[in-house]
């Protein structure tokens, strides 16, 4: 597997000054923290698996990963930093037929 030996940049070291939320996003995060189901999410290290319908084959697969993610844990309560694997599925599908499935696993860290 190539390596590339540099430090990651984190989203806040890529963008300059305050971001803001927009009103879309405000009501999307509304409305997804109305929709998710109450659960239980374990407090040592997890693997998170999104699945996600798009209805334009042309989105990129990890558009809505750091938002949802972020909406995720202000839900449950857990610290995103607690993620130490992710796995991401895009679908095409009709419009009007998007969605987004999550799933929660615990890890072994050896």
């Amino acid at each position: 597997m190539p390596r590339i030996n540099i430090k990651p940049l984190s989203v806040n070291e890529v963008w300059q000054g305050k971001r803001f939320k927009t009103p879309e996003y405000t009501k999307y995060e509304h409305d997804i923290l109305f929709m998710l189901p109450k659960i239980q999410v374990p407090s040592n290290e997890l693997a998170l698996t999104l699945r996600v319908g798009y209805s334009n084959k042309a989105s990129d697969i990890d558009n809505c990963v750091k938002p949802f993610i972020d909406i995720l844990q202000k839900k449950y309560g857990f610290n995103d930093s607690q993620i130490y694997e992710l796995h991401v599925y895009k679908y095409v599908v009709k419009k009007g037929s998007e969605f987004i499935e999550f799933e929660f696993q615990t890890m072994l860290i050896n």
